[in-house]
């Protein structure tokens, strides 16, 4: 994705969370790039603290990209973990995209093997296990000063499981990678993280 794309997916995101948030539906038309089905996470994050305020997305490539941004917006103003945004709220916070490559399984051969793979920064997470499922963004190891060992306890954490999870042989980890594209502030300029 280029970063005119990158801008044009922030403004979309911004636009959509407001109007979800005034009752409204938002009216946004994307470019011809827009129509491929891609995997998007919307990051919405109070200003200038980052906090997160909600982050809710598609992580396999179901809908075209404009389609699981434009829900992912108003779904994210909805997170289950805080209060619905409200419009006053969404004016002081920034947004982020995140578009993700599609999730690839991630096989090995032991827990030693698995953490050999992952490169923090880079890689995105996800783990099934008993019908549980977790993910994270390639940013949150970064912004937590995570190594692989305590991403994938973390990981396992957030899908409800016992930190060591990730090592029972029938979890399935996948890896993805993603591009990030933030607000620098509320309504500000936007920059390729």
């Amino acid at each position: 994705m280029d970063d005119r794309d990158g801008e044009t997916a922030v403004r979309a995101a911004r636009a959509a969370a407001e109007a979800e948030t005034e009752g409204r539906r938002a009216d946004i038309r994307f470019p011809a790039s827009f129509s491929e089905r891609k995997g998007v996470f919307v990051t919405i994050s109070e200003h200038p603290s980052g906090v997160l305020r909600g982050c809710v997305g598609y992580p396999e490539p179901r809908l075209s990209l404009g389609e699981a941004l434009l829900s992912s917006a108003a779904a994210a103003c909805h997170d289950a973990r805080f209060p619905d945004l409200t419009p006053e709220e969404a004016s002081r916070c920034t947004f982020s995209v995140t578009v993700l490559t599609a999730p690839m399984e991630m096989n090995s051969t032991s827990p030693e093997d698995l953490m050999s793979k992952i490169k923090i920064g880079r890689d995105g997470l996800m783990i099934d296990l008993h019908g549980r499922r977790g993910l994270f963004l390639p940013q949150v190891p970064v912004e937590w000063n995570w190594n692989a060992t305590e991403y994938l306890a973390r990981l396992s954490l957030k899908a409800g499981l016992r930190r060591d999870a990730w090592t029972n042989p029938e979890a399935k980890i996948s890896s993805f990678q993603g591009e990030v594209f933030s607000e620098v502030s509320p309504r500000g300029g936007i920059k390729r993280e």
